[in-house]
């Protein structure tokens, strides 16, 4: 019962949420007896695919002229070739908007049942179960998927990374993609420049909610002191205040960076699904009853606009130090 798992890839570098879905097809095939496939598509992808094998798992790299920029109407037959070719019980990625676009396509064509968001498996052989949750986090489902073939996404977060080890090894996979024959076409990618790193990559996130009053500067600037990330409350979005790539929560995205800086936040169930397998989360309200507080490690109640700064002069106090 192999497994096979479609590695994310941009510009040549690795998403390292694939990381952590190779590790949750890992578990599976523990589960299973099977074996771990990797399906990475693109042009000029030797190199991702060479750094994946050595997780010691088989490759199968795909490339294309067809397939230098992504269309999941491009993509989703080519993975259901290779899960074909390496008989593949189950197929997966990461729950990133790659993941979530692709594997509903490449499930309707293999006819599988489809578990997203999976948290971790339950059970052995053709009886493992998916755990996912529901109601923003409330429920945590067991799913018994009754297809032959089974998909899912996994939440990155949930997951360790995969660790390296030795009998990985590269095939070359023969994909022919005809672009005119598909419904859609790829006009341009504007990619948005950031010295920040990106938000789901990032050891340090800093989010600012309803509290800022739309004034994120000083959160900006907090994370630039520390090489962190921005991050966003569905609040503070859907006010306009920052972008939606930003947003982070159940319908945003999840993160589980080393520290997690949450100012003006009040603790909103849809956000906390979002950013509660951080390491180590600090709170920053003025409202002492704020349901964030239940979740952080450590807490401030304080207005952010007098706290941050002072937090902003201590790190440079220390950086001088």
């Amino acid at each position: 019962m192999n497994v096979l798992i479609v590695a994310e890839q941009s510009g040549g570098h690795l998403k390292k949420a694939t990381l952590h879905a190779v590790a949750a097809g890992q578990a599976i095939a523990g589960r299973t007896g099977g074996k771990v496939h990797v399906a990475v598509l693109g042009k000029g992808v030797g190199a991702v695919a060479a750094e994946i094998a050595a997780y010691g798992v088989t490759v199968h790299a795909a490339e294309a002229d067809g397939l230098e920029h992504y269309l999941a109407e491009a993509f989703a037959p080519v993975v259901v070739e290779i899960a074909k070719g390496v008989g593949a019980t189950f197929v997966g990625a990461a729950a990133t908007a790659f993941g979530k676009d692709l594997i509903p396509r490449v499930a309707a064509r293999m006819g599988a049942a489809t578990a997203t968001e999976v948290l971790g498996f339950g059970g052995a052989g053709p009886a493992i179960t998916f755990h996912r949750p529901m109601w923003a986090g409330n429920v945590l489902a067991e799913v018994d998927l009754a297809t032959p073939v089974k998909a899912f996404t996994i939440r990155p977060t949930e997951f360790p990374p995969a660790a390296k080890a030795a009998g990985g090894e590269v095939k070359g996979v023969a994909a022919a993609v005809d672009l005119a024959a598909l419904p859609v076409r790829f006009v341009e990618f504007k990619e948005v420049k950031s010295a920040r790193p990106e938000l789901t990559e990032a050891r340090v996130v800093v989010s600012g909610g309803r509290g800022t009053k739309g004034d994120f500067k000083e959160l900006e600037a907090l994370a630039d002191d520390l090489g962190a990330a921005v991050g966003a409350t569905r609040a503070a979005v859907d006010a306009g205040w920052v972008a939606n790539d930003l947003q982070v929560g159940q319908t945003g995205k999840v993160v589980a960076p080393e520290l997690y800086i949450a100012a003006g936040i009040s603790g909103a169930i849809q956000h906390l699904a979002g950013m509660k397998g951080s390491k180590v989360i600090v709170a920053i309200n003025k409202d002492p009853e704020a349901p964030i507080f239940q979740l952080a490690d450590y807490g401030l109640v304080a207005d952010l606009f007098k706290a941050v700064p002072e937090l902003r002069e201590k790190i440079k106090a220390g950086k001088g130090s």
